[in-house]
Protein backbone atom coordinates (compact mmCIF):
# COMPACT_ATOMS: atom_id res chain seq x y z
CA UNK A 1 0.00 0.00 0.00
CA UNK A 2 1.55 3.50 -0.79
CA UNK A 3 -0.34 7.02 -0.37
CA UNK A 4 -0.79 10.19 -2.64
CA UNK A 5 -0.32 13.01 -0.99
CA UNK A 6 -1.67 16.07 -2.28
CA UNK A 7 -0.12 19.45 -0.32
CA UNK A 8 -1.48 22.93 -0.95
CA UNK A 9 -2.37 21.91 -5.19
CA UNK A 10 -3.23 25.31 -6.87
CA UNK A 11 -4.07 24.84 -10.35
CA UNK A 12 -5.86 27.10 -13.36
CA UNK A 13 -6.16 27.23 -16.91
CA UNK A 14 -4.92 30.37 -18.99
CA UNK A 15 -8.32 30.84 -20.78
CA UNK A 16 -9.58 30.70 -16.72
CA UNK A 17 -10.87 33.51 -14.31
CA UNK A 18 -10.84 31.38 -11.07
CA UNK A 19 -8.69 28.56 -9.79
CA UNK A 20 -10.02 25.23 -10.57
CA UNK A 21 -7.77 24.39 -7.42
CA UNK A 22 -6.42 26.43 -4.68
CA UNK A 23 -4.59 25.49 -1.56
CA UNK A 24 -5.98 22.06 -1.38
CA UNK A 25 -4.43 19.10 0.71
CA UNK A 26 -5.64 15.67 1.53
CA UNK A 27 -4.13 12.01 1.25
CA UNK A 28 -5.41 8.89 -0.69
CA UNK A 29 -4.53 5.36 0.04
CA UNK A 30 -3.66 3.31 -3.44
CA UNK A 31 -5.67 0.05 -2.12
CA UNK A 32 -8.76 2.24 -1.55
CA UNK A 33 -11.81 1.93 -4.40
CA UNK A 34 -12.18 5.55 -4.60
CA UNK A 35 -15.04 6.89 -5.57
CA UNK A 36 -14.43 10.51 -7.35
CA UNK A 37 -17.93 12.71 -6.84
CA UNK A 38 -18.58 16.55 -7.76
CA UNK A 39 -20.50 18.95 -10.73
CA UNK A 40 -19.58 19.05 -14.32
CA UNK A 41 -16.78 21.07 -14.41
CA UNK A 42 -15.40 21.60 -10.77
CA UNK A 43 -12.21 19.77 -12.04
CA UNK A 44 -12.43 15.74 -11.92
CA UNK A 45 -10.74 15.51 -14.82
CA UNK A 46 -8.22 18.00 -14.25
CA UNK A 47 -7.04 16.25 -11.30
CA UNK A 48 -7.16 12.85 -13.25
CA UNK A 49 -4.58 14.96 -16.24
CA UNK A 50 -2.37 16.40 -13.00
CA UNK A 51 -1.69 12.77 -11.83
CA UNK A 52 -0.64 12.35 -14.98
CA UNK A 53 1.61 15.31 -15.47
CA UNK A 54 0.05 16.68 -17.81
CA UNK A 55 -0.32 20.28 -16.53
CA UNK A 56 2.36 22.45 -14.30
CA UNK A 57 0.91 23.49 -11.02
CA UNK A 58 2.36 24.43 -7.50
CA UNK A 59 2.37 22.90 -4.69
CA UNK A 60 2.79 19.27 -4.64
CA UNK A 61 1.51 16.07 -5.37
CA UNK A 62 4.00 12.94 -4.06
CA UNK A 63 3.72 9.43 -5.09
CA UNK A 64 5.57 6.86 -6.10
CA UNK A 65 2.79 4.91 -7.72
CA UNK A 66 2.60 4.67 -11.54
CA UNK A 67 -1.02 6.00 -12.98
CA UNK A 68 -2.80 4.70 -16.00
CA UNK A 69 -5.77 6.10 -17.28
CA UNK A 70 -9.14 5.11 -18.73
CA UNK A 71 -10.64 5.57 -21.57
CA UNK A 72 -7.92 4.88 -23.73
CA UNK A 73 -7.31 7.52 -26.76
CA UNK A 74 -8.01 5.27 -29.53
CA UNK A 75 -6.01 6.64 -32.41
CA UNK A 76 -8.52 6.43 -36.04
CA UNK A 77 -5.77 4.23 -37.61
CA UNK A 78 -6.78 1.46 -34.77
CA UNK A 79 -9.70 1.40 -36.31
CA UNK A 80 -9.70 -1.28 -38.81
CA UNK A 81 -7.05 -3.10 -36.60
CA UNK A 82 -7.49 -6.30 -33.78
CA UNK A 83 -7.43 -4.94 -30.09
CA UNK A 84 -4.03 -7.14 -30.08
CA UNK A 85 -2.19 -5.64 -32.55
CA UNK A 86 -2.63 -2.54 -30.87
CA UNK A 87 -2.73 -2.69 -27.04
CA UNK A 88 1.00 -2.88 -26.49
CA UNK A 89 0.59 1.23 -27.73
CA UNK A 90 -2.35 1.37 -25.09
CA UNK A 91 -0.02 -0.13 -22.27
CA UNK A 92 3.43 -0.81 -22.19
CA UNK A 93 4.62 -4.02 -21.63
CA UNK A 94 1.24 -5.34 -21.42
CA UNK A 95 1.25 -8.89 -21.54
CA UNK A 96 -1.92 -10.81 -23.65
CA UNK A 97 -2.42 -14.25 -21.45
CA UNK A 98 -3.26 -11.18 -18.67
CA UNK A 99 -5.49 -9.49 -20.80
CA UNK A 100 -6.93 -12.34 -22.17
CA UNK A 101 -7.96 -13.66 -17.91
CA UNK A 102 -9.04 -9.95 -17.82
CA UNK A 103 -11.54 -11.16 -20.37
CA UNK A 104 -13.34 -13.78 -19.09
CA UNK A 105 -13.96 -11.77 -15.78
CA UNK A 106 -15.76 -9.56 -18.27
CA UNK A 107 -17.90 -12.55 -19.84
CA UNK A 108 -15.77 -11.96 -23.26
CA UNK A 109 -13.99 -14.54 -25.39
CA UNK A 110 -10.28 -14.07 -26.36
CA UNK A 111 -11.44 -13.93 -29.98
CA UNK A 112 -12.57 -10.47 -29.95
CA UNK A 113 -9.00 -9.32 -29.52
CA UNK A 114 -8.68 -10.35 -32.83
CA UNK A 115 -11.65 -8.86 -34.48
CA UNK A 116 -11.14 -5.08 -35.44
CA UNK A 117 -11.95 -2.55 -33.19
CA UNK A 118 -14.33 -0.80 -35.20
CA UNK A 119 -16.61 -3.47 -35.21
CA UNK A 120 -16.97 -3.87 -31.34
CA UNK A 121 -20.19 -2.26 -30.30
CA UNK A 122 -19.45 0.13 -27.34
CA UNK A 123 -19.72 -2.50 -24.25
CA UNK A 124 -17.42 -4.61 -26.26
CA UNK A 125 -14.68 -1.78 -26.52
CA UNK A 126 -15.20 -0.55 -23.22
CA UNK A 127 -14.50 -4.46 -21.62
CA UNK A 128 -11.44 -4.90 -23.72
CA UNK A 129 -10.32 -1.69 -22.66
CA UNK A 130 -11.06 -2.47 -19.38
CA UNK A 131 -9.01 -5.75 -19.37
CA UNK A 132 -6.22 -4.05 -20.95
CA UNK A 133 -6.43 -1.61 -17.88
CA UNK A 134 -6.18 -3.77 -15.30
CA UNK A 135 -4.07 -6.14 -16.88
CA UNK A 136 -0.79 -4.87 -15.59
CA UNK A 137 -0.07 -4.67 -11.81
CA UNK A 138 0.69 -1.91 -8.75
CA UNK A 139 -0.52 0.18 -11.64
CA UNK A 140 -3.21 3.19 -9.79
CA UNK A 141 -5.95 3.70 -12.27
CA UNK A 142 -8.23 6.40 -13.11
CA UNK A 143 -11.29 5.40 -14.15
CA UNK A 144 -13.34 8.19 -16.26
CA UNK A 145 -17.01 7.80 -16.16
CA UNK A 146 -16.51 3.85 -17.66
CA UNK A 147 -21.18 3.74 -18.17
CA UNK A 148 -21.67 6.15 -20.40
CA UNK A 149 -23.17 4.44 -23.32
CA UNK A 150 -23.37 0.84 -21.99
CA UNK A 151 -26.69 -0.87 -21.74
CA UNK A 152 -27.86 -2.14 -18.81
CA UNK A 153 -26.23 -5.66 -18.86
CA UNK A 154 -23.07 -4.11 -19.72
CA UNK A 155 -23.32 -1.74 -16.86
CA UNK A 156 -23.49 -5.11 -14.55
CA UNK A 157 -21.31 -6.91 -15.97
CA UNK A 158 -18.33 -4.26 -15.40
CA UNK A 159 -20.11 -3.18 -12.15
CA UNK A 160 -19.47 -6.68 -10.82
CA UNK A 161 -16.12 -6.74 -12.28
CA UNK A 162 -15.22 -3.13 -10.77
CA UNK A 163 -16.39 -4.26 -7.47
CA UNK A 164 -14.06 -7.53 -7.49
CA UNK A 165 -10.90 -4.83 -8.11
CA UNK A 166 -9.51 -2.20 -5.74
CA UNK A 167 -6.43 0.63 -6.48
CA UNK A 168 -8.52 3.15 -8.63
CA UNK A 169 -10.23 5.93 -8.49
CA UNK A 170 -13.62 5.68 -10.33
CA UNK A 171 -15.84 8.96 -12.03
CA UNK A 172 -19.05 7.52 -12.03
CA UNK A 173 -22.48 9.61 -11.66
CA UNK A 174 -24.38 6.47 -11.72
CA UNK A 175 -25.55 6.21 -7.99
CA UNK A 176 -26.38 2.67 -8.07
CA UNK A 177 -23.02 2.28 -9.87
CA UNK A 178 -21.10 3.85 -7.29
CA UNK A 179 -22.81 2.00 -4.49
CA UNK A 180 -21.54 -1.08 -5.58
CA UNK A 181 -18.18 -0.54 -7.06
CA UNK A 182 -16.03 2.08 -4.06
CA UNK A 183 -15.07 1.65 0.08
CA UNK A 184 -13.97 5.58 -0.19
CA UNK A 185 -15.26 8.31 -1.51
CA UNK A 186 -13.24 12.14 -2.77
CA UNK A 187 -15.73 14.82 -2.88
CA UNK A 188 -15.45 18.35 -4.56
CA UNK A 189 -17.74 20.26 -2.36
CA UNK A 190 -18.27 23.64 -3.85
CA UNK A 191 -15.99 25.36 -1.48
CA UNK A 192 -13.65 22.33 -0.09
CA UNK A 193 -12.63 18.61 -0.76
CA UNK A 194 -13.06 16.13 1.80
CA UNK A 195 -12.08 12.04 1.77
CA UNK A 196 -14.25 9.58 3.49
CA UNK A 197 -14.99 6.29 4.08
CA UNK A 198 -17.96 4.52 2.46
CA UNK A 199 -20.14 4.12 -0.24
CA UNK A 200 -22.23 7.18 -2.43
CA UNK A 201 -25.39 6.43 -0.09
CA UNK A 202 -23.09 6.49 3.31
CA UNK A 203 -21.39 10.24 2.09
CA UNK A 204 -24.93 11.95 1.22
CA UNK A 205 -26.94 10.54 4.48
CA UNK A 206 -23.92 12.51 6.40
CA UNK A 207 -23.78 15.23 3.84
CA UNK A 208 -27.37 15.61 4.33
CA UNK A 209 -27.57 15.35 7.95
CA UNK A 210 -24.50 18.01 8.20
CA UNK A 211 -26.34 20.11 6.12
CA UNK A 212 -29.76 20.29 7.79
CA UNK A 213 -27.26 20.92 11.28
CA UNK A 214 -25.20 23.88 9.36
CA UNK A 215 -28.73 25.23 8.17
CA UNK A 216 -30.33 25.10 11.61
CA UNK A 217 -26.83 26.88 12.88
CA UNK A 218 -26.97 29.70 10.33
CA UNK A 219 -30.73 30.47 11.43
CA UNK A 220 -29.45 30.40 14.80
CA UNK A 221 -26.81 32.50 14.72
CA UNK A 222 -28.29 35.16 11.95
CA UNK A 223 -31.10 35.50 14.73
CA UNK A 224 -28.47 36.46 17.62
CA UNK A 225 -26.55 38.77 14.92
CA UNK A 226 -29.85 40.23 14.56
CA UNK A 227 -30.89 40.70 18.54
CA UNK A 228 -27.19 42.14 19.00
CA UNK A 229 -27.28 44.62 16.41
CA UNK A 230 -30.98 45.77 17.83
CA UNK A 231 -29.61 45.89 21.48
CA UNK A 232 -26.02 47.59 20.22
CA UNK A 233 -28.09 50.57 18.35
CA UNK A 234 -30.32 51.13 21.07
CA UNK A 235 -27.52 51.42 23.29
CA UNK A 236 -25.58 53.96 21.27
CA UNK A 237 -28.76 56.04 20.98
CA UNK A 238 -28.84 56.22 24.79
CA UNK A 239 -25.01 57.23 24.69
CA UNK A 240 -25.16 59.80 22.41
CA UNK A 241 -28.68 61.11 23.99
CA UNK A 242 -26.63 61.57 27.29
CA UNK A 243 -23.48 62.92 25.73
CA UNK A 244 -25.61 65.63 24.71
CA UNK A 245 -26.75 66.50 28.11
CA UNK A 246 -23.01 66.75 29.83
CA UNK A 247 -22.28 69.97 28.48
CA UNK A 248 -25.15 72.99 29.30
CA UNK A 249 -28.11 72.59 30.94
CA UNK A 250 -30.97 75.23 31.50
CA UNK A 251 -30.85 76.45 35.33
CA UNK A 252 -35.00 76.79 35.76
CA UNK A 253 -35.75 73.34 34.24
CA UNK A 254 -32.42 71.44 35.88
CA UNK A 255 -32.72 73.68 39.57
CA UNK A 256 -31.14 70.59 40.90
CA UNK A 257 -28.48 69.79 39.20
CA UNK A 258 -24.47 70.71 39.94
CA UNK A 259 -21.57 71.09 38.40
CA UNK A 260 -20.68 67.71 39.42
CA UNK A 261 -22.97 66.35 37.70
CA UNK A 262 -21.29 66.23 34.68
CA UNK A 263 -18.69 63.15 35.72
CA UNK A 264 -21.13 61.10 36.39
CA UNK A 265 -22.94 62.06 33.21
CA UNK A 266 -19.69 61.47 31.64
CA UNK A 267 -18.81 57.71 33.57
CA UNK A 268 -22.28 56.57 32.75
CA UNK A 269 -21.86 57.03 28.71
CA UNK A 270 -18.66 55.62 28.89
CA UNK A 271 -19.91 52.45 30.32
CA UNK A 272 -23.11 52.89 27.78
CA UNK A 273 -19.91 53.30 24.99
CA UNK A 274 -17.53 50.16 26.52
CA UNK A 275 -21.06 47.83 26.49
CA UNK A 276 -21.74 48.85 22.65
CA UNK A 277 -17.53 47.59 22.15
CA UNK A 278 -18.60 44.17 23.68
CA UNK A 279 -22.21 43.83 21.75
CA UNK A 280 -20.18 44.67 18.38
CA UNK A 281 -17.26 42.21 19.61
CA UNK A 282 -19.87 39.91 20.15
CA UNK A 283 -21.61 40.40 16.29
CA UNK A 284 -18.21 40.18 15.16
CA UNK A 285 -17.85 36.30 16.18
CA UNK A 286 -21.26 35.28 15.57
CA UNK A 287 -20.51 36.58 12.35
CA UNK A 288 -17.17 34.78 12.41
CA UNK A 289 -18.51 31.17 13.41
CA UNK A 290 -21.69 31.86 10.69
CA UNK A 291 -18.98 32.46 8.21
CA UNK A 292 -18.71 28.70 6.04
CA UNK A 293 -21.56 27.30 8.00
CA UNK A 294 -23.66 27.52 4.11
CA UNK A 295 -20.51 27.55 1.53
CA UNK A 296 -20.47 23.51 0.53
CA UNK A 297 -24.47 23.14 1.13
CA UNK A 298 -25.71 21.29 -1.94
CA UNK A 299 -29.40 23.53 -2.62
CA UNK A 300 -29.89 23.71 -6.16
CA UNK A 301 -32.41 25.88 -7.18
CA UNK A 302 -36.25 24.13 -8.47
CA UNK A 303 -36.25 23.82 -12.18
CA UNK A 304 -39.47 24.57 -13.78
CA UNK A 305 -40.93 22.84 -16.98
CA UNK A 306 -44.27 23.93 -18.71
CA UNK A 307 -45.70 20.29 -20.89
CA UNK A 308 -48.84 21.11 -22.99
CA UNK A 309 -52.07 19.33 -22.61
CA UNK A 310 -53.43 17.46 -25.88
CA UNK A 311 -57.01 17.49 -26.78
CA UNK A 312 -56.57 13.42 -26.93
CA UNK A 313 -55.31 11.24 -24.02
CA UNK A 314 -53.64 8.67 -25.81
CA UNK A 315 -50.72 10.72 -27.67
CA UNK A 316 -48.59 7.46 -29.36
CA UNK A 317 -50.09 3.78 -30.21
CA UNK A 318 -48.10 0.89 -31.73
CA UNK A 319 -49.37 -2.43 -32.13
CA UNK A 320 -47.51 -5.20 -33.70
CA UNK A 321 -44.82 -2.50 -34.71
CA UNK A 322 -41.66 -3.88 -36.17
CA UNK A 323 -38.25 -2.14 -37.84
CA UNK A 324 -35.73 -3.77 -39.67
CA UNK A 325 -32.78 -2.08 -41.48
CA UNK A 326 -33.21 -2.45 -45.22
CA UNK A 327 -29.93 -4.14 -45.75
CA UNK A 328 -30.13 -6.53 -41.90
CA UNK A 329 -31.36 -10.09 -42.23
CA UNK A 330 -32.94 -9.66 -38.80
CA UNK A 331 -35.58 -7.08 -37.29
CA UNK A 332 -34.32 -5.10 -34.80
CA UNK A 333 -37.34 -5.59 -32.79
CA UNK A 334 -40.72 -7.00 -33.70
CA UNK A 335 -44.37 -7.15 -32.85
CA UNK A 336 -44.22 -3.80 -30.37
CA UNK A 337 -46.94 -3.21 -28.49
CA UNK A 338 -46.87 0.35 -26.63
CA UNK A 339 -49.67 3.29 -25.57
CA UNK A 340 -47.89 6.37 -24.12
CA UNK A 341 -51.27 8.39 -22.31
CA UNK A 342 -50.79 11.99 -20.89
CA UNK A 343 -48.86 11.74 -17.77
CA UNK A 344 -46.80 8.31 -18.80
CA UNK A 345 -43.23 8.45 -18.20
CA UNK A 346 -42.21 5.49 -20.62
CA UNK A 347 -38.79 4.02 -20.17
CA UNK A 348 -37.18 1.79 -23.11
CA UNK A 349 -35.13 -0.34 -21.93
CA UNK A 350 -33.01 -3.42 -23.75
CA UNK A 351 -29.59 -4.27 -24.71
CA UNK A 352 -27.62 -2.07 -26.87
CA UNK A 353 -28.55 -2.21 -30.98
CA UNK A 354 -32.33 -3.72 -29.75
CA UNK A 355 -33.64 -0.75 -31.65
CA UNK A 356 -34.40 2.03 -28.66
CA UNK A 357 -32.98 4.95 -30.83
CA UNK A 358 -34.44 3.88 -34.12
CA UNK A 359 -37.63 3.29 -32.48
CA UNK A 360 -37.20 7.38 -30.99
CA UNK A 361 -36.13 8.50 -34.63
CA UNK A 362 -39.46 6.30 -36.63
CA UNK A 363 -41.29 8.76 -33.76
CA UNK A 364 -39.98 12.11 -35.08
CA UNK A 365 -40.24 11.35 -38.59
CA UNK A 366 -43.48 10.84 -38.00
CA UNK A 367 -44.16 14.12 -36.23
CA UNK A 368 -42.11 15.84 -38.74
CA UNK A 369 -39.57 17.00 -36.56
CA UNK A 370 -36.64 18.77 -37.56
CA UNK A 371 -34.03 16.56 -35.88
CA UNK A 372 -35.49 13.62 -37.86
CA UNK A 373 -36.01 15.24 -41.13
CA UNK A 374 -32.35 15.90 -41.58
CA UNK A 375 -31.42 12.18 -41.03
CA UNK A 376 -32.32 9.14 -43.56
CA UNK A 377 -32.65 5.99 -41.20
CA UNK A 378 -32.61 3.60 -43.47
CA UNK A 379 -35.80 1.74 -41.90
CA UNK A 380 -38.13 -0.04 -42.47
CA UNK A 381 -41.28 -1.15 -40.53
CA UNK A 382 -44.31 -3.29 -40.12
CA UNK A 383 -47.10 -3.15 -37.86
CA UNK A 384 -48.91 0.17 -36.81
CA UNK A 385 -47.46 3.44 -35.08
CA UNK A 386 -49.39 6.75 -34.73
CA UNK A 387 -49.31 9.45 -33.41
CA UNK A 388 -52.04 11.85 -31.93
CA UNK A 389 -52.61 14.82 -34.73
CA UNK A 390 -50.61 17.81 -33.82
CA UNK A 391 -48.43 16.44 -31.45
CA UNK A 392 -45.80 18.92 -30.06
CA UNK A 393 -42.30 16.89 -29.29
CA UNK A 394 -39.36 18.31 -27.42
CA UNK A 395 -36.16 15.93 -28.37
CA UNK A 396 -32.96 15.53 -26.49
CA UNK A 397 -30.40 13.39 -28.65
CA UNK A 398 -27.83 11.17 -27.25
CA UNK A 399 -25.10 12.39 -29.91
CA UNK A 400 -23.86 16.49 -28.83
CA UNK A 401 -21.56 16.83 -31.58
CA UNK A 402 -23.64 18.78 -33.80
CA UNK A 403 -23.27 21.53 -31.18
CA UNK A 404 -21.34 24.75 -32.65
CA UNK A 405 -20.92 28.31 -31.96
CA UNK A 406 -22.32 30.04 -29.22
CA UNK A 407 -25.04 30.08 -26.77
CA UNK A 408 -26.73 32.90 -28.40
CA UNK A 409 -26.58 31.10 -32.35
CA UNK A 410 -27.94 28.54 -30.58
CA UNK A 411 -30.71 30.41 -28.77
CA UNK A 412 -32.13 31.80 -32.31
CA UNK A 413 -31.61 28.85 -34.23
CA UNK A 414 -34.20 26.87 -31.74
CA UNK A 415 -36.22 30.05 -31.09
CA UNK A 416 -35.13 30.30 -27.71
CA UNK A 417 -35.38 32.93 -25.35
CA UNK A 418 -31.77 33.74 -24.48
CA UNK A 419 -32.03 35.22 -20.84
CA UNK A 420 -34.61 32.50 -19.62
CA UNK A 421 -31.97 29.67 -21.25
CA UNK A 422 -29.03 31.11 -19.99
CA UNK A 423 -30.93 31.50 -16.18
CA UNK A 424 -31.74 27.81 -16.58
CA UNK A 425 -28.29 27.05 -17.24
CA UNK A 426 -27.05 28.86 -14.15
CA UNK A 427 -29.86 26.65 -12.33
CA UNK A 428 -28.32 23.52 -13.79
CA UNK A 429 -24.57 25.46 -12.12
CA UNK A 430 -23.24 25.82 -15.11
CA UNK A 431 -20.69 28.57 -14.81
CA UNK A 432 -21.12 32.33 -16.41
CA UNK A 433 -17.85 32.71 -17.72
CA UNK A 434 -18.78 29.82 -20.51
CA UNK A 435 -21.54 31.50 -21.79
CA UNK A 436 -19.17 33.33 -24.05
CA UNK A 437 -17.07 30.49 -25.19
CA UNK A 438 -18.75 28.19 -28.16
CA UNK A 439 -20.12 25.07 -27.47
CA UNK A 440 -17.71 23.07 -29.24
CA UNK A 441 -15.22 23.76 -26.54
CA UNK A 442 -17.66 22.71 -23.59
CA UNK A 443 -17.20 19.28 -21.49
CA UNK A 444 -19.42 16.80 -22.45
CA UNK A 445 -21.50 17.20 -19.22
CA UNK A 446 -21.81 20.90 -20.45
CA UNK A 447 -23.32 20.14 -24.02
CA UNK A 448 -25.91 17.28 -22.34
CA UNK A 449 -26.96 20.46 -20.47
CA UNK A 450 -27.29 22.36 -22.73
CA UNK A 451 -29.96 20.35 -24.54
CA UNK A 452 -31.32 19.61 -21.43
CA UNK A 453 -32.14 23.51 -21.06
CA UNK A 454 -33.45 23.61 -24.45
CA UNK A 455 -36.30 20.63 -24.00
CA UNK A 456 -37.14 22.18 -20.47
CA UNK A 457 -37.56 25.73 -22.17
CA UNK A 458 -39.48 24.41 -25.26
CA UNK A 459 -43.11 23.63 -24.09
CA UNK A 460 -44.36 20.26 -25.83
CA UNK A 461 -46.98 17.76 -25.67
CA UNK A 462 -44.44 14.75 -25.63
CA UNK A 463 -40.38 14.71 -24.17
CA UNK A 464 -38.35 12.25 -25.93
CA UNK A 465 -34.79 12.13 -23.66
CA UNK A 466 -32.77 9.68 -25.52
CA UNK A 467 -29.62 8.79 -23.03
CA UNK A 468 -29.85 12.38 -21.40
CA UNK A 469 -27.92 11.73 -18.51
CA UNK A 470 -24.65 10.57 -19.76
CA UNK A 471 -21.41 13.05 -18.12
CA UNK A 472 -24.42 14.54 -16.17
CA UNK A 473 -23.54 15.05 -12.60
CA UNK A 474 -25.04 13.64 -9.92
CA UNK A 475 -26.57 16.45 -7.67
CA UNK A 476 -27.93 17.79 -11.65
CA UNK A 477 -29.65 14.35 -12.48
CA UNK A 478 -31.21 14.54 -8.90
CA UNK A 479 -32.03 17.83 -9.24
CA UNK A 480 -34.09 16.67 -12.61
CA UNK A 481 -35.54 14.15 -11.15
CA UNK A 482 -37.06 16.57 -8.77
CA UNK A 483 -38.34 18.24 -11.78
CA UNK A 484 -39.82 15.41 -13.45
CA UNK A 485 -41.80 14.70 -10.37
CA UNK A 486 -43.11 17.88 -9.44
CA UNK A 487 -44.63 18.58 -12.87
CA UNK A 488 -44.76 15.03 -14.73
CA UNK A 489 -44.60 15.87 -18.39
CA UNK A 490 -45.69 12.84 -20.62
CA UNK A 491 -42.20 11.48 -21.34
CA UNK A 492 -40.39 8.66 -23.97
CA UNK A 493 -36.73 7.93 -22.44
CA UNK A 494 -34.12 5.87 -22.78
CA UNK A 495 -31.79 5.79 -19.75
CA UNK A 496 -29.48 3.48 -18.08
CA UNK A 497 -29.40 5.04 -14.81
CA UNK A 498 -31.14 2.91 -12.51
CA UNK A 499 -32.23 5.01 -9.71
CA UNK A 500 -33.09 7.53 -11.60
CA UNK A 501 -36.03 4.98 -13.72
CA UNK A 502 -36.96 3.34 -10.38
CA UNK A 503 -37.67 7.55 -9.17
CA UNK A 504 -39.39 8.51 -12.66
CA UNK A 505 -40.44 5.63 -14.80
CA UNK A 506 -44.44 4.93 -14.83
CA UNK A 507 -43.83 1.99 -17.58
CA UNK A 508 -40.90 0.31 -18.77
CA UNK A 509 -40.69 -1.24 -21.95
CA UNK A 510 -38.38 -4.10 -22.73
CA UNK A 511 -37.12 -4.20 -26.29
CA UNK A 512 -35.84 -7.94 -27.31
Amino acid sequence: MAQINVNNLTFYYETSFDNIFENVSFSIDTDWKLGFVGRNGKGKTTFFNLLLGKYEYTGSISTNTVFDYFPYQIKSEYLNQPAAEFMEELKGGVEQWRVICELDKLGLDAEILYRPFATLSFGERTKVMLAVLFSGENDFLLIDEPTNHLDREAREIVKTYLAGKKGFILVSHDRDFLDACIDHVLVLNRQSIEVQSGNFSGWWENKSRKDAFAQVENEKHKREISKLKAASERTRQWAEKSESTKIGYDPIKEHDRSKSTRAYIGSKTKKMQSRVKQMEARIDQEILEKEGLLQDIENPVDLKIMPLEHHKKTLLTANKYSLQYTDAQEPLFENLSLEINQGDRVFLNGANGCGKSSLIKSILQKASEKDAKSEDINLTESGMLQLASGLIISYINQDTSFLHGNIKEFCRKRNLEESLFCAILRQLDMERVQFGKNMEDFSEGQKKKILIAASILTPAHLYIWDEPLNYIDVFSRMQIEKLLLTYQPTMLVVEHDVKFRQQIATKTIELY
